[in-house]
């Protein structure tokens, strides 16, 4: 076991120091999983792009994700929202002024400048047929309504919690997923979601937005939240970020939102057309994220999306994404179950160990792995699938040795084999079909679970699938989600010819 363990670590450790060499000299963009946000970092990049060489991270997570990579160093600068920056980020009870803001952000190595010029405030929206909802308070006075709520808006200090007690709401809110919440709305599967009040969907689906009577949603001006060295390390760069200040009003950020959702146009085309129309950041090359990549322009069918120019090189990030997780959870899981089998004493210790990395919850963990491993993409993604993988592999390999009979022991023992010949030689040989299939379920789990790499940038199918939710294209998630159920089909099938092959050796 220690050396597998050695070898895991280093493996990590190599993985964490892989960026390219020039990573530094890149300016890195962040964006949260939806649509604006999206749109505002694909404009960030491509503003940028004249005077430094930029990436544009898309979609990495919520909002605990976001300043985690900021910290850390992976992302230089993302759009945020001065509510947010104020209760949920410095945790305080009001919106204070941007000057005040800066010096709190300040002793983190934070900064937050560029107001872009328009206010993106939370607000509970119903349908249009509603008549007799008027403000939120209206909802107290007219029960068995059906919340169906952001998780991230359930769970922020700004969200629900609050509201809640403001309004003295008693209902219990159901999380749904941005994107597909509209949808639920009108299939009338909810009566009440939470919207941000730039939606471009608010007008096309005929909903109506509820005063907040009683003043609880402060602002939520979009402004830029940065490292305080990255304006030292792009000067040019971010003075032309900075010319965006004031230039995006409401109604312009409410057009580029529904060039994405409702013309289905490519993120980096509407940053480009809009950048063009107003004459900032002209020329240059961006290096954009992988969503941009993605040819989404025109709500192209199914198949045109599966085979897209993404497809192979999602397809070999997945791959690899699984079979390191696979192999690393192998050489961390077989000795963890050699050990239980052998030492009964540990044996429920480790089983609970393994059991209970299984169910903490994956933007949970990626969160905690990003500070603690001081950098996104592949390094925390690999560490996660390979906690997910863990308990199949140590429980079948532990079941398997416990099945090998007593007396084959003692005939090795007779023959003068010695712990490790018998181990070997005879008791692994023999547990070998159910390691196996412990390491195939392990396999089967991670394709699936390696959807979630997408929302720190390690890429694979996951990114489709992340930007199809947040714009709920239905095409674009299928691209997403049936290669993704194809490859754990070829993995079991693999399994299957392997294990077939170790019953005739044996």
């Amino acid at each position: 076991m220690p050396r597998g363990a050695a070898i895991l670590s280093a493996l990590l450790v190599w993985l964490s120091s892989a960026a390219p060499a020039a990573a530094d000299e890149t300016l890195r963009v962040g964006s949260k999983r939806f649509t604006e946000s999206y749109v505002l970092g694909e404009l960030l990049a491509q503003a940028a792009a004249p005077y430094a060489r930029t990436e544009h991270r898309q979609g990495l997570g919520n909002t605990g994700i976001l300043l985690a990579a900021l910290k850390a160093g992976e992302i230089d600068v993302y759009p945020e929202y001065t509510g947010t920056i104020a209760l949920e980020i410095l945790k305080q009870k009001h919106v204070p002024p941007l000057d005040q803001l800066r010096r709190e952000l300040a002793t983190q190595g934070l900064g937050v400048d560029v107001p872009l010029g328009f206010n993106n405030t939370y607000a509970l929206a119903v349908r249009g047929d509603m008549a007799s909802l008027r403000t939120v308070g209206d909802l107290t006075r007219h029960g068995g309504f059906r919340f169906g709520l952001s998780h991230e808006f359930i769970g922020r200090s700004d969200g629900w919690p609050g509201l809640a007690q403001r309004y003295g709401l008693a209902q219990q809110p159901h999380g749904l997923d941005h994107g597909i919440a509209y949808e639920a709305l009108q299939q009338r599967q909810v009566d009440v979601i939470d919207i941000y009040s730039t939606d471009a969907k608010i007008v096309k689906y005929g909903l109506r937005v509820l005063d907040d009577d009683r003043a609880y949603f402060p602002r939520y001006d979009a402004v830029l939240l940065y490292r305080l060295d990255a304006a030292q390390r792009f000067p040019a760069a971010w003075q032309a970020l900075r010319q965006l200040q004031g230039r995006i009003p409401a109604d312009s950020m409410i057009a580029m939102n529904a060039a994405a959702e409702i013309d289905g146009k490519d993120f980096s085309a509407i940053a480009r057309d809009w950048l063009a129309a107003h004459a900032v950041g002209q020329g240059g090359q961006v290096v954009p994220g992988a969503p941009a990549k993605d040819g989404m322009a025109n709500r192209q069918g199914v198949m045109s999306r599966l085979l897209a120019d993404d497809f192979w090189p999602l397809t070999r990030q997945h791959v690899m994404l699984v079979a390191l997780s696979v192999a690393l959870a192998c050489l961390l899981g077989i000795p963890l179950g050699v050990l239980a089998a052998f030492v009964p004493k540990v044996r429920q210790p480790v089983m609970a160990l393994a059991g209970m990395l299984q169910t903490v919850p994956s933007l949970a963990l990626l969160a905690m792995l990003i500070p603690l491993m001081g950098s996104i993409g592949t390094a925390p993604a690999l560490v996660a699938l390979v906690v997910y993988a863990l308990l199949p592999i140590v429980r079948n390999t532990c079941a398997g040795l416990c099945q090998v009979p007593d007396g084959l022991r003692l005939a090795a023992q007779a023959l003068g084999l010695r712990p490790w010949q018998r181990l070997l030689h005879v008791e692994l040989p023999l547990a070998l079909p159910v390691l196996l299939a412990g390491v195939k379920t392990a396999a089967v789990i991670s394709v699936g679970t390696a959807t979630i790499a997408a929302l720190i940038g390690a890429g694979g199918y996951g990114e489709r699938i992340t930007t199809g939710l947040a714009l709920n294209d239905h095409a674009l998630l299928l691209a997403g989600a049936l290669p993704s159920a194809a490859l754990a089909l070829l993995v079991q099938g693999a399994f299957e010819i392997v294990e077939k092959f170790s019953r005739k050796q044996m």
